[in-house]
């Protein structure tokens, strides 16, 4: 059955749809925007895959240079099951790291906390939160006939195809040319690729060791004595390699066209070396020992036609933004951005787990993934047209249940309570701050309702409704009643703005905003299946408190936080309380005018520099929403570092970050919203200005609830 809500939706997006403009050609608009690299810069690597599977590149087209990129966008194989553990010969368990507090809720809680005091629980807490960890899955690169180094490179003429998927690579070393064409197979962990080399160039895999690093490559080159790396077996064309290490074991097969040899360098390195001087060569990753079936690999020719044929179906059925009709100088960046994100995301973040910040480029808080970031990552999806890929990945929370349906119990809380930085089991990393955070928890409804309006019947409303009413219950039972003013109220929790503490924090605005939206919906997700709506839900609807402001008519951080526009603790971070309107849909806890205030406030004085790379396109959404399209554009192009956003199209926020994802995927939801709108809008392009510079011209857009 179809929600009420529905038709408003069509007939919305029938009123901010474009009419009587030609079809976007969108070949030109994304090889207009394909990266080109002719200078050995380490922060404009390029990549390949297909959302499970990821390979980063040099200026060589393969893996060369890894030490020299390490500290720029490091060389990455990664894959969505590429995950490892050292060994645990202490025996450290979850349960040791729980820490009980009492909120006033009328119940103690338990929270997977952080211990800094030296002994058992600091170590149990160390221990838990680097492992497991995302694994690079080895190097492959080239094996020069003599020592080279990334200076000695030149000529570097290297393109990414973003319409084939495919990357060309041009250069010369003392004169010899070489080139590349690398690709990925759309549907296998398969890098392929075909090479024109002078004699005696081979190609290397290097298997490292991880490191157990918070923020690196996941490279270990130092410790070939915990790894151990066979050829279990090879013939003229094939060979499949064996990588162990502690208790994780994966395989790695190559098959080449020609006559090449695979031979052991060293430990954990080895060489394919060919007789020719162009050759090809395919290479897959699996987590299981291949079946010996005689079937070689797909050869380059075949996995770059599966590669472009894949590419072109993604960029043909999705929607398309054109900025080239626009006057503003900006447009020309803007529409960079825009195309490279959606690129970048696919390969990145559209996979059967929720994708870590840094994607599966290189590893950042361990390579675990974060689940108050999947909204920021993927909510684009199906407002671009690719529903399909946001659906791939909403199956994990169904497998990671048990553990929010643990965490809620251990808590006092009813239905389930989504964990903050986790891994693929869904357990949940110790923190001081990510275990108090709740504004993960309204993500699962808002991606489902998402995923309904895409398709709109009966096999959405079946594969998601058990978990959006779980999740709602949960919320219900986090909201704590005020019988001496008759209200509910949010408290015991970090918000999103990270620089407010739990014990302290009462009514944060957006995580108010977010219960609000996230509990009506999950009534009409009731009413959709023919239930009656929950009484108690409504209850609190009735009674949510409104946001707090201060005698300027500003919404504070916090209802606590009386002193918002004096203390720097709460102009700094996130400006969480723009994603009260923005994120969100006006609701009737909050006063347009008073928002409005707060845009502009925030607009002149937050400290800027201390923010991240989501936090503009939010400020875009808040301030289309406000009828300030002008401060949306603005908010999106702002010159501040941790919106930068590189060659490669990587959104840069420091040394520590140099790819941060959440910010292009906000930023591709921010331009959907401002092209099509949001339920109600009348406007066509609402969050662009409206003197005739900004001519935008949109495709297949759906509008943002």
């Amino acid at each position: 059955m179809k929600s009420f809500l529905y038709p408003l939706v069509a007939l919305t997006l029938a009123a901010c749809s474009p009419s009587g403009q030609e079809p976007i050609d969108r070949e030109a608009l994304v090889t207009r925007n394909n990266p080109h690299v002719t200078t050995p810069d380490t922060l404009s690597s390029l990549s390949v895959g297909n959302g499970e599977f990821a390979y980063t590149v040099d200026i060589t087209g393969l893996q060369t240079f890894p030490e020299d990129y390490k500290k720029g966008v490091p060389l990455g194989t990664q894959s969505q099951w590429g995950w490892h553990s050292f060994p645990n010969p202490e025996h450290y368990k979850p349960e040791e790291v729980l820490k009980e507090y009492d909120f006033g809720r009328g119940h103690k809680e338990l929270y997977s906390c952080q211990f800094k005091e030296k002994g058992r629980q600091k170590d149990a807490c160390d221990w838990l939160r680097k492992n497991p960890h995302r694994l690079h899955l080895g190097i492959v690169g080239l094996e020069f006939d003599q020592p080279v180094k990334l200076a000695d490179v030149h000529d570097i003429d290297q393109k990414l195809d973003m319409w084939n998927g495919k990357i060309t690579s041009h250069f010369t070393v003392n004169g010899r040319s070489y080139d590349l064409e690398t690709a990925c197979h759309p549907q296998r962990d398969l890098i392929a690729a075909s090479v024109v080399a002078p004699a005696k160039t081979g190609i290397k895999l290097h298997f490292p060791y991880p490191t157990g690093g918070h923020c690196d490559d996941a490279c270990d080159w130092n410790s070939n004595d915990k790894h151990t790396t066979q050829i279990i077996s090879q013939d003229a064309q094939n060979a499949v390699i064996r990588h162990s290490l502690d208790s994780t074991t994966y395989y790695v097969r190559l098959t080449w066209e020609g006559q090449a040899k695979l031979t052991e360098k060293k430990k954990n390195y080895f060489v394919l070396l060919p007789a020719d001087s162009t050759f090809s060569f395919s290479c897959e990753f699996l987590p299981q020992e291949p079946v010996q079936d005689n079937k070689p690999l797909p050869p380059f020719g075949e996995t770059a036609a599966a590669a472009s044929q894949s590419w072109q179906s993604f960029w043909t059925k999705g929607a398309a933004v054109d900025f080239s009709h626009c006057t503003d100088p900006r447009a020309k960046e803007l529409e960079r951005r825009v195309v490279l994100s959606q690129y970048l995301l696919a390969i990145q973040c559209a996979g059967s787990t929720p994708p870590q910040e840094t994607g599966l480029t290189y590893n950042s808080w361990f390579g675990k993934f974060h689940l108050e970031m999947i909204w920021w990552h993927q909510s684009w999806l199906p407002l671009w047209g690719h529903p399909e890929l946001l659906e791939r990945t909403l199956a994990w929370y169904d497998k990671a249940e048990p553990k929010a349906r643990e965490i809620a119990a251990r808590q006092g809380f009813d239905g389930v309570r989504w964990m903050k930085m986790t891994d693929p089991s869904g357990e949940e990393a110790p923190s001081n701050v990510g275990s108090f955070l709740i504004w993960q928890q309204p993500h699962y409804i808002y991606l489902s309702e998402l995923a309904y309006r895409a398709n709109p019947n009966d096999s959405t409303l079946a594969r998601y409704a058990r978990l959006v009413d779980e999740t709602a219950r949960f919320m219900y039972s986090f909201a704590t009643y005020e019988p001496e003013r008759d209200r509910y109220v949010l408290k015991g929790a970090i918000p999103a703005q990270e620089t407010l503490r739990a014990a302290e924090t009462v009514n944060p605005p957006f995580e108010l905003s977010y219960w609000h939206f996230a509990l009506q919906t999950a009534q009409q997700w009731r009413e959709r299946q023919g239930l009656e709506r929950n009484a108690q839900w409504d209850e609190l609807l009735a009674k949510l408190s409104p946001l707090a402001y201060n005698e300027d008519s500003l919404y504070l951080a916090a209802e606590t936080a009386t002193d918002t526009y004096k203390d720097i603790r709460f102009t700094s971070d996130h400006m969480a309380v723009l994603g009260s309107v923005g994120i969100l849909p006006m609701n009737d806890l909050i006063r347009p005018d008073y928002m409005r205030n707060t845009l502009d406030w925030i607009w002149d004085n937050w400290n800027w520099n201390k923010t991240w790379g989501w936090d503009y396109p939010m400020t875009a959404m808040n301030a289309a929403r406000l009828g300030e399209p002008e401060k949306a554009v603005g908010a999106l192009l702002m010159d501040k570092r941790t919106n930068t956003y590189l060659p490669n199209g990587h959104n840069y926020q420091d040394g520590r970050l140099r790819c941060y994802l959440p910010g292009n995927g906000g930023l591709l939801t921010a331009v959907a919203m401002m092209c099509a709108g949001w339920d109600g809008c009348t406007t066509h392009n609402p969050g662009f200005p409206q003197d005739g510079t900004w001519d935008v011209r949109w495709e297949g857009l759906q509008p943002m609830p």
